[in-house]
């Protein structure tokens, strides 16, 4: 790898481009994310760690010794906590009620375009930079960004309370941080350490799947230690690890707290869910039917979502059959930063496959696959710089479908009920053809649901920002739309000035 510097003004771009996209959507209720938004306001308004009063509002639940708990990692509601925390009294001091639906639907939309949308947009930044470290154009490193954000699942996920795109996010910013290991000055190895620790405990704190990634990630960083010298690697693995640990501490606390074991995960107090029982908690070995399902299916393919991300892996393959490696300061090898995005890749979506109910539930595509994304688009990345005009038009070509489809996903309801075997044909692509967006009625004080939503028995619990302003329709997105001009115009003229800087 080579180090080298990094335009500025791109990743701000790129990340007002996407935290806009994320915010601009408030996606209301549903069993996951109303099970982890009851762990903060439990926390925040009873100062206790059950759900006991707020255990209606979802099906996903953990019962021990007569208290209902959330059953999900808990990392994700931990980190909404401040901000819910901060914004009741001001919601108070404007003569609000927090708990009243328009208040929760407040505090629920703040909490997750503060945590879920805001580290989706940094996990833009910060692939864009891992593209350019290992070997990308600005160009390159920049679609593969835009496809990670805009063009692929992700997209949708970071519009809801749930943890796939947080730490998918997570584990890229640990990534990229591990790609720096010997490229900065020695006075930054505490802060390298501590990014790395940190950010990979999170994730696993928050999708506790992301332990093995985690730990590859580790192994990355330990690897470039190598050649800083005794003193440099002990003060990044020690600083890396203490930060890790610091994170399962916290988890076990909690665990502990709730269930009188640090190693008792909620998921083993869990209600229903036979299929929880084969395995490890319903993982068990990857079935072939699944994993086509996964990848190719109608009802939660991955590839009929976000095509361009077929081709992704021989972006990866060629940057490890490179015939010379790069390096950045003398550290880590390209082909193992290749070698390690494509191991996580794989990994998320083999478990996927694994697990008895890896259809999700109510999901667009394969939830649990899409930590999987981002470390894929980094081939993209790497294809783009290698190959010409032509193939670079159809990647684009290929991406700009991906963008128009989870626009309708993101658009109407982006987690479609299970029982709709194919949700983009049968249920998105009618509701946004007829204008009929934010069709979502579920709160997040609701556990029950009409399930009839283009019916409209009930009203919605969903809303885009341009209905708030009093757009209807189609018109809602008319400032989405301003939004990605400007965003567009701004990339345009950076990308004229660096053309001008460079000409001789």
């Amino acid at each position: 790898m080579i180090a080298r510097p990094h335009d500025s003004a791109w990743p701000r771009i790129l990340f007002v481009l996407l935290f806009v996209s994320y915010a601009y959507f408030y996606q209301a209720g549903g069993w996951n994310q109303n099970s982890r938004f009851a762990l903060v306001r439990a926390i925040t308004n009873e100062r206790t760690l059950n759900i006991d009063p707020f255990q209606h509002a979802t099906g996903d639940e953990a019962f021990f010794e007569g208290h209902y708990y959330s059953d999900k990692a808990p990392g994700l509601a931990f980190a909404a906590v401040p901000i819910v925390a901060l914004a009741r009294p001001i919601l108070h001091a404007f003569g609000g009620d927090p708990e009243t639906l328009g208040g929760l639907a407040l505090l629920s939309y703040l909490a997750t375009v503060f945590t879920a949308g805001l580290l989706t947009a940094l996990g833009g930044v910060a692939l864009y930079r891992v593209c350019l470290d290992l070997g990308a154009s600005h160009d390159g490193a920049g679609f593969a960004a835009l496809t990670y954000g805009l063009a692929t699942p992700i997209w949708t996920l970071a519009t809801i309370f749930i943890g796939h795109a947080f730490a998918a996010a997570l584990l890229l910013v640990a990534f990229r941080a591990a790609l720096r290991v010997g490229a900065d000055p020695a006075d930054r190895d505490v802060g390298i350490g501590l990014t790395i620790g940190a950010a990979a405990g999170w994730a696993t704190i928050s999708e506790f799947p992301a332990a093995i990634p985690a730990v590859l990630i580790a192994a990355l960083t330990a690897y470039s230690t190598r050649s800083l010298g005794r003193a440099r690697a002990i003060r990044i693995l020690g600083v890396m690890t203490a930060s890790a640990l610091a994170c399962a501490v916290l988890l076990m606390v909690y665990q502990y707290a709730c269930f009188g074991s640090p190693l008792h995960l909620a998921y083993s107090s869990e209600p229903g869910y036979a299929g929880m029982q084969e395995g490890v908690f319903g993982v068990s070995l990857p079935k072939m039917i699944r994993l086509r399902r996964i990848l190719f299916g109608s009802y939660r393919g991955l590839l009929p979502l976000a095509p361009t991300l077929a081709v992704a892996p021989l972006g990866l393959l060629l940057l490890m059959l490179r015939s010379r490696a790069r390096e950045v300061s003398g550290a880590v090898h390209v082909r193992l930063g290749a070698l390690v995005g494509l191991a996580i890749s794989v990994y998320f979506i083999l478990l996927n496959a694994s697990y008895f109910y890896w259809e999700g539930g109510w999901s667009y595509g394969p939830r649990h696959a899409a930590p999987a994304i981002p470390f894929l688009c980094i081939g993209l990345a790497i294809l783009w710089t290698a190959l010409p005009a032509a193939g670079r038009w159809l990647l684009a070509a290929f991406s700009a479908y991906g963008i128009a489809v989870t626009l309708v996903a993101v658009s109407t309801m982006p987690l479609p009920p299970a029982n709709i075997r194919q949700p983009v044909e049968e249920f998105m692509l009618p509701a946004f053809r007829d204008g009929d967006l934010s069709i979502n009625t579920q709160s997040v004080a609701s556990g029950g649901v009409d399930l009839d939503f283009r019916g409209h028995h009930e009203p919605k619990a969903a809303f885009n920002l341009g209905m708030k302003v009093g757009l209807d329709g189609h018109a809602s997105l008319a400032p989405l739309g301003v939004a990605w001009l400007a965003c567009g115009l701004c990339w345009w003229q950076t990308s004229r000035r660096r053309e001008d800087h460079e000409d001789p």
